[in-house]
Formats: structure tokens, C-alpha cells, sequence
């Protein structure tokens, strides 16, 4: 099962893998095989520094032989549950020991404020972490919410905060590499992005693109006043 969601969450602290059970036979992969269950299974832990994936596997402390349910993310019952939920146990504390996780949204909403001297605005009561902020013609250019991991594409239920911001269609599908940057959730995906709030987001490209974002709805007003 693919638990590379932490990536997107976190910068890895590669020293801290030796420290935290992991062994390499060089500086980019790394493995570790915890006991499960009482002993009774082993997570075979795959970690790629350069690929920027984790991936667990289950196997059978007796047999040797793969358990195959649990990397089907349909099956359900208890006792997958329960192996998941150990495993998950496994995997949270592995991104607490090795990764270094904060997220951006305090920082960037200061930026908004003082960049565009835009506050938040919450427009639906009924979800409270959603807020859009606004250009002078009171047209929104950027739009923070919380949503999971697995809405845009990512093998998670944790949820994370995003910023949908305008883009030029013709460069979106170069700005997309759905590490930090993804298709526009919940919104059309031919004119607008999703971007991560959290430490894998390079925040210096994050604000150059809230900056073109912020433009296209200004641009695009003063185009529509002048054809009135």
C-alpha cells in the first residue's frame, strides 16, 4: 500500500532514518520491517528519498508469504482494519521522527495581507476552514479549504489545507507534478490549480503564482469594464 501522502505533507530529515530503525544499502532507499500484530505479521517499509515514496507490504511472520487484502483499499472487515490501523500507527510515527511537518497557511495569509491587503472572507457557514479572498472588484483570486488527501488523487484520508488559484491554461499542465501542485479541486480544471499549504510546497513559487492568479481576475474585470 502507497503511504507517500507523507511527502506531501512534510520535508524529510534523512539522518533521522538511521535513528528511527531504518537500514540502506545506499542514501536514497531505505528499508525497515517491523512486527504487526502481535508478531504475527511483518511491514516490509520501502522508503525512496529520490522517488519520494513510501511503500508498506504485508507479510506472514510464519509463511513468508505476502497478505494480499491489505494493499486492496476495497476490502474491509475487523481484522484488515486492525492491521491498517497498526500499520498507520507505524507510518505517523515514522513522519513524526523523520520528516519535519508544519504547514503554510498562517504564513501565506499573512502574505495575502500584506501583499494584496486581502482578509478572508467566509462565504459558507457551513464549512468553516473554506475562505476565499478577493481583488478590488471583490472577485475572488484565491480560495482556501481543508479537503483529504485522497480528493486529489493521494492514497489518504488526512485531511490538509489547500489554495486554488487561477492559472494560464496553456502552462497549467506544466505546473502540475502533483507533489505539491495538483488539478484544481471542485473547480475547472482548465483554468485553475490546487496547491498544497504544507512544508513540501516551495513557498517563494507559491506566492509567484498567487501573484498571476490575483493579476487574471484583475486583468480580466478591467477587460470586462472597458466592454461596457
Amino acid at each position: 500500500m502507497d503511504y507517500s501522502y507523507i511527502f506531501r505533507s512534510a520535508k524529510i530529515k534523512t539522518e533521522s532514518l538511521y535513528d528511527a530503525g531504518f537500514t540502506t544499502s545506499d542514501v536514497e532507499n531505505f528499508t525497515m520491517r517491523p512486527s504487526v500484530s502481535n508478531g504475527d505479521f511483518i511491514a516490509d517499509i520501502s522508503l525512496s528519498v529520490r522517488e519520494q515514496n513510501l511503500t508498506v507490504h504485508l507479510f506472514d511472520s510464519l509463511t513468508g508469504e505476502k497478505y494480499p487484502l491489505f494493499d486492496m483499499p476495497n476490502v474491509h472487515g475487523a481484522f484488515v482494519s486492525s492491521l491498517r490501523e497498526d500499520v498507520q500507527k507505524i507510518v505517523e510515527k515514522i513522519k513524526s521522527q523523520c520528516f519535519e511537518t508544519h504547514d503554510l497557511k498562517d504564513a501565506y495569509v499573512d502574505f495575502l495581507n500584506a501583499r494584496f491587503s486581502a482578509l478572508p472572507d467566509f462565504p459558507w457557514p457551513k464549512t468553516p476552514d473554506a475562505c476565499v479572498f478577493r481583488c478590488e472588484n471583490q472577485k475572488w483570486f484565491a480560495l482556501i479549504m481543508k479537503i483529504k488527501y485522497r480528493q486529489i488523487g493521494l492514497t489518504s484520508d488526512e485531511e490538509v489545507f489547500v489554495v486554488n488559484l487561477k492559472a494560464e491554461s496553456e502552462i497549467i499542465p506544466e505546473l502540475i507534478d502533483r507533489k505539491s501542485i495538483f488539478p484544481a479541486w471542485h473547480m475547472n480544471k482548465k483554468h485553475w490549480i490546487t496547491v498544497l499549504l504544507t512544508a513540501a510546497t516551495d513557498f517563494d513559487k507559491l506566492c509567484a503564482l498567487t501573484e498571476k492568479s490575483h493579476n487574471q481576475i484583475e486583468q480580466k474585470s478591467k477587460r470586462q469594464s472597458r466592454k461596457k
